[in-house]
């Protein structure tokens, strides 16, 4: 059984990404407005019947805004760290309060998500792999530094949400303050364009079919920069840089072959598949 994804934001404005098979999709974080939420997956004909979860990353409020309403509202489990839960000062009913813990798989329906520790200035952040049948999907986002659980996790990615933030001069040249400069290179920021193109480089799998570039900063990066950059050593990996203020289009991951289909091209299987 393949997975389907989607970027439904990325971007300090709010972070939600799908994915899900015929019968089961989770959420991981959900940034932006439950209403915003259900306009962007109608667009793509993604039913909000097949989401079964959500994952929450970290306490940031690009990754947590939307939780309230759209977990309330569809009853959904969320599942968060008490870190994570407490720093964000969040109010979600008892009975849809879960935890996790590193390198645990948790199963929904039939898919598995495992989150992994990473590095950034939260309280207690991890970024997740989910899979279903031995395809993995990585959401690797809000990362300071590219370390070992990082790369062991990509390198077994059949497609990846990927972080590149910032282009380094872009940041040098702009006119944020000295400390937020720094807190965004720091170990606990958030990846360069460069630091994601050498681990896309040097950890992609052969079977690594689409990577969707992500959580681009507004004003130190540039999208047609950064997609030109990575087109360069793309290799037959699609890539796509995630807007932070549309829907991507919904991308078919399979295992091994033909790794990519539209979801234009997608579209007659609809009613059974999402």
């Amino acid at each position: 059984m393949s997975l389907f994804i989607a970027s439904l934001n990325s971007g300090s404005n709010g972070n939600c990404y799908y994915v899900g098979n015929g019968h089961d999709a989770v959420l991981i974080d959900a940034g932006i407005s439950c209403r915003e939420t259900e306009k962007r997956m109608l667009r793509l004909g993604l039913s909000m019947k097949k989401v079964k979860a959500i994952f929450i990353s970290h306490e940031h409020s690009d990754h947590i805004n939307g939780i309230p309403v759209l977990a309330k509202k569809y009853q959904l489990p969320v599942y968060i760290t008490k870190p994570t839960m407490l720093n964000g000062r969040l109010t979600i009913e008892d009975h849809l309060t879960f935890t996790f813990s590193p390198f645990s798989p948790i199963t929904i329906g039939e898919i598995q998500v495992t989150a992994f520790p990473k590095q950034h200035d939260a309280s207690d952040p991890h970024s997740f792999i989910v899979s279903c049948n031995n395809i993995n999907i990585g959401v690797l986002t809000d990362i300071g530094t590219v370390c070992e659980n990082v790369i062991t996790h990509f390198s077994k990615c059949h497609a990846a949400f990927l972080e590149a933030n910032y282009d380094d001069e872009m940041l040098d040249k702009g006119n944020y303050p000295y400390h937020l400069k720094s807190r965004i290179r720091s170990g606990n920021g958030h990846l360069s364009n460069k630091q994601a193109l050498e681990l896309f480089i040097n950890h992609r799998s052969s079977n690594l079919s689409h990577l969707l570039l992500s959580h681009l900063s507004k004003n130190n990066n540039d999208p047609k920069l950064v997609q030109d950059l990575f087109n360069e050593h793309a290799n037959g990996t699609t890539v796509v840089v995630a807007s932070r203020h549309v829907e991507s289009e919904v991308y078919y991951i399979k295992g091994t072959g033909n790794l990519e289909s539209s979801f234009s091209e997608l579209k007659r299987m609809q009613t059974t598949l999402f």
